[in-house]
């Protein structure tokens, strides 16, 4: 962290990275389980997590938002040896540009592919609801199987 930047933004940047939320009250606003939490530490997905004066993980505004991020990834389908391979790359700095463009290209693609997947899907269920439901019925498909 640049402390010029700090000093400029008011030490917004600096109360963006104090370590603030429990393990419990990340578990809650962010919907995962303490002991995904904790997994995801263990595996490298999160960098370093601060600790209090007893030991007990203290995380960080850019943990919740590093946490949305991952959540956000797992859900296009994204492997969790991929995302590691993320975090290292975010980790190794601004050098690594170039490899997380790539990967998140890859991704974009996947999803749009997972997309058009998906309307199909929803065209062959509305063939079967319209059947079911007497309608006249056409579908574009070869898998309107009764």
């Amino acid at each position: 962290m640049d402390p010029d930047a700090t000093a400029r933004d008011g030490g917004a940047a600096e109360q963006f990275e104090r370590p603030r939320y429990s393990i419990g009250e990340v578990a809650e606003r962010s919907g995962l389980s303490r002991d995904t939490l904790r997994w995801y530490e263990k595996i490298g997905l999160m960098g370093y997590i601060g600790r209090d004066h007893t030991g007990n993980r203290r995380f960080s505004d850019r943990d919740l938002e590093w946490l949305t991020l991952i959540t956000r990834l797992r859900l296009t389908g994204m492997p969790v040896a991929d995302m590691i391979r993320y975090a290292e790359l975010v980790r190794a700095g601004e050098h690594t540009y170039p490899e997380r463009l790539a990967m998140f290209r890859q991704t974009r693609s996947d999803v749009l592919d997972k997309i058009a997947e998906l309307q199909q899907t929803v065209a062959v269920l509305d063939y079967k609801i319209a059947v079911y439901e007497g309608r006249p019925a056409t579908l574009t498909t070869s898998t309107s199987q009764e």
